[in-house]
């Protein structure tokens, strides 16, 4: 350990109450009331899913911008991205996402990613040639039809028409055409955060495995399967590769399938391509410490959540790591601990209504006292060693 020690605090947001920036805050404050001399940095993260653009917009000095795109219905919606120089940070959710629809109104046949498109081609005109792209959560299954029609892309059936931008026409596609694409792309580069490793279509496959969720029949996802594996042959024959069978091409309703085989990109786990962006190796490099955390800790957290890709970090440079959460599922420490955790610790004091606990303010109590409590027998700790 360092003469002063030096500590990160790299946690996600805790859902429904304080982002990452606020929870990384009122852990450091609990840090500086036990060790004031200690240096202390925090790190806002994210795993590639809700919260990704303001947690690197805020790590990395960028700014939120505000689109009015074409939702996933068609209908106007205000989606957001964030900039820091030459980089764009899109969350497709946004634009296309779920929530964006009424349970009762859900249809992938006429759900489109045309807003998705419409934000990259906003980013490309204000300069951006660098995307960092977080798949998940949308409402669509149209491969990507949309997006790449936003971009410039046309796509004619059979009888030299020109189809819609919805999942329920992409099985008429019979010719693609190019001439009308963005030649910015040529110059631009997608990294793309996926956690899901199912292919574009089959069994395992986009429609049959997230299409119920999106408002699928089982009829309706044989036809859009059907409709996305033609699609698939024709873009394979076009670009001379077939990358539908390529783990995650069917995320986000086969958005993967559409930034591998059209804007070249390239799939990574979501908090793999965050801590990269962020150059969180730098930031870890002596460090005696490092604090993380979410709302809620539980197995999930080890399935490529923040919290797990941190600890992968700390585990290459032997630096112990604590983790803290709203709540711990019963299940969960052991394991926690098991995987290479050092600690693990519930920022409860006590029993608290769901209501109360998600109050922003009662939260950051909560971390600051924790983490409070935990530097000081850290800093005990450090002055047996050291003396």
């Amino acid at each position: 350990m360092t003469e002063n020690m030096k500590v990160v605090i790299a946690c996600d947001s805790f859902k429904g109450c304080l982002t990452s920036r606020e929870a990384g805050e009122a852990a450091a404050e609990g840090v500086r009331l036990a060790m004031p001399e200690a240096e202390t940095i925090v790190v806002p993260v994210a795993d590639g899913g809700e919260g990704t653009v303001e947690a690197i917009a805020d790590a990395l000095g960028g700014r939120i911008v505000n689109v009015s795109v074409d939702g996933p219905l068609g209908a106007p919606t205000e989606a957001y991205y964030a900039i820091s120089r030459e980089t764009a940070v899109i969350e497709v959710a946004a634009a296309c996402g779920l929530t964006l629809v009424d349970e009762s109104g859900r249809n992938p046949m006429i759900a489109t990613t045309y807003g998705v498109g419409q934000l990259i081609r906003d980013a490309i005109l204000s300069g951006c040639r660098r995307f960092l792209i977080g798949l998940g959560g949308s409402a669509t299954n149209d491969a990507g039809v949309g997006m790449l029609r936003a971009l410039g892309w046309r796509f004619f059936d059979s009888d030299g028409l020109e189809i819609g931008r919805y999942a329920g026409e992409v099985g008429r596609i019979s010719r693609i055409d190019t001439s009308m694409v963005m030649p910015e792309l040529a110059e631009c580069q997608f990294t793309v955060a996926c956690d899901v490793k199912n292919p574009l279509v089959g069994p395992l496959g986009a429609s049959h495995v997230f299409g119920p969720q999106k408002g699928a029949t089982p009829a309706m996802a044989d036809a859009l399967d059907q409709a996305l594996a033609s699609f698939a042959r024709l873009a394979s024959d076009m670009y001379g590769k077939d990358l539908s069978s390529v783990p995650g091409a069917g995320a986000a309703g086969g958005l993967g399938f559409a930034f591998l085989t059209f804007l070249d990109g390239s799939l990574r786990p979501g908090i793999d391509m965050v801590l990269d962006t962020l150059r969180f190796d730098d930031h870890i490099a002596d460090a005696d410490l490092v604090i993380t955390g979410e709302g809620r800790l539980d197995l999930q957290t080890l399935m490529g959540k923040t919290p797990a890709g941190i600890l992968r970090k700390c585990q290459t440079k032997d630096i112990p790591i604590i983790a803290i959460g709203g709540s711990i599922a019963e299940n969960a420490t052991q394991a926690l601990i098991a995987r290479g955790f050092t600690a693990v610790f519930s920022i409860q004091p006590a029993p608290i209504s769901l209501p109360e606990a998600l109050r922003g303010d009662t939260a950051a109590a909560n971390i600051t006292r924790t983490v409070s409590q935990i530097s000081r027998v850290l800093l005990l700790a450090h002055q047996n060693a050291t003396s």
